[in-house]
């Protein structure tokens, strides 16, 4: 059913009831914003204070090996050739990665590379703009999971999420996750375009239809991962989701400050350069392989980032 069908159905009438999705969202909104205002009052607070010494509260640093296997390896620009998609497995069977992330025509490709690996092909969807249908992010998906791919990334509806069309968003994401089932699914919100209540929002939403991870950027907009974007997202969801940082993340050390902002999975097309750094870098924050979450109910790292730079 097309957007404009769905928003006369998902808008409260005079004779809805008062308790409505919109209204519940609405509501977490404000006390979110709350509770960050109250922990930014605090941590302003106590910086005054005497900090303990570092070597106390710094965890060990990661080694190449755990680092490796946060990172999701990606190629998704229009033109990459199966040549491309061949290479990418290669590296990513090289050096261990978590995963190959490709455009769902590639997922076969991929899954016939990777055979005999522990890296796992995974699948955008809707992907980068996110504005098709429900109906055919469903069929993408379920095409995709066919194919071999055994973790799914859509691409949320910015439109809907920003006409505050929470209902069609929800569901959106609903139907992705229930096709997918028992495959993961990451929402992609695409942070550098969105106010804070959109970035509330779109976590929230992502965590009540059931995704196992939120994630900052395409890699196709105007900017990408951020620290404060990862940071805020991390505290929305808590620890029983995941949240992969992506988009314009190029040096290992950006990848320490996402991890030690919160993510547990990185989204990079830099991952082999990024990961021989790793090996003689010191992080800002330790880093351990990632497990898929249980599923519940901006600037660029390295300033903006080029359209299809991941």
């Amino acid at each position: 059913m097309p957007l404009h069908d769905r928003d006369s159905k998902s808008r409260p009438s005079s004779g809805d009831s008062p308790i409505s999705l919109n209204s519940l969202v609405e509501s977490f909104i404000q006390t979110a914003r709350g509770l960050l205002d109250s922990a930014a009052s605090s941590s302003a607070e106590s910086s005054t204070l005497a900090e303990s010494p570092k070597s106390a509260l710094s965890p060990a640093p990661p080694t190449s090996s755990s680092f490796a296997q946060l990172i999701d390896h990606t190629s998704l620009k229009a033109d990459a050739t199966p040549q491309d998609i061949q290479r990418l497995c290669e590296e990513a069977r090289t050096h261990q990665f978590a995963t190959v992330c490709v455009n769902s025509c590639y997922v076969g490709l991929a899954k016939d590379l990777l055979k005999g690996s522990s890296v796992k092909p995974i699948s955008v969807v809707g992907f980068p703009l996110g504005v098709c249908t429900t109906e055919t992010k469903v069929f993408e998906t379920r095409a995709a999971i066919e194919a071999g791919a055994q973790e799914i990334d859509m691409v949320i509806h910015a439109g809907a999420l920003k006409s505050k069309n929470y209902e069609y968003v929800f569901r959106d994401i609903q139907q992705v996750v229930q096709a997918a089932a028992p495959v993961p699914v990451k929402v992609i919100l695409e942070t550098s375009t969105l106010d804070l209540n959109q970035k509330i929002a779109g976590a929230a939403l992502s965590k009540a239809a059931g995704a196992a991870f939120v994630k900052t950027s395409t890699g196709f907009a105007s900017g990408g991962a951020s620290v404060e974007d990862v940071t805020l997202l991390r505290k929305i969801v808590g620890s029983e989701m995941g949240v992969k940082a992506s988009g314009g993340i190029r040096t290992f050390e950006d990848a320490a400050k996402m991890i030690r902002a919160g993510a547990n999975r990185i989204g990079a097309s830099a991952s082999v350069a990024m990961t021989l750094q790793s090996s003689s870098s010191v992080p800002a924050a330790s880093a351990t392989p990632s497990t898929t979450p249980s599923t519940g109910p901006g600037t660029a790292a390295s300033g903006q980032t080029p359209a299809g730079s991941y």
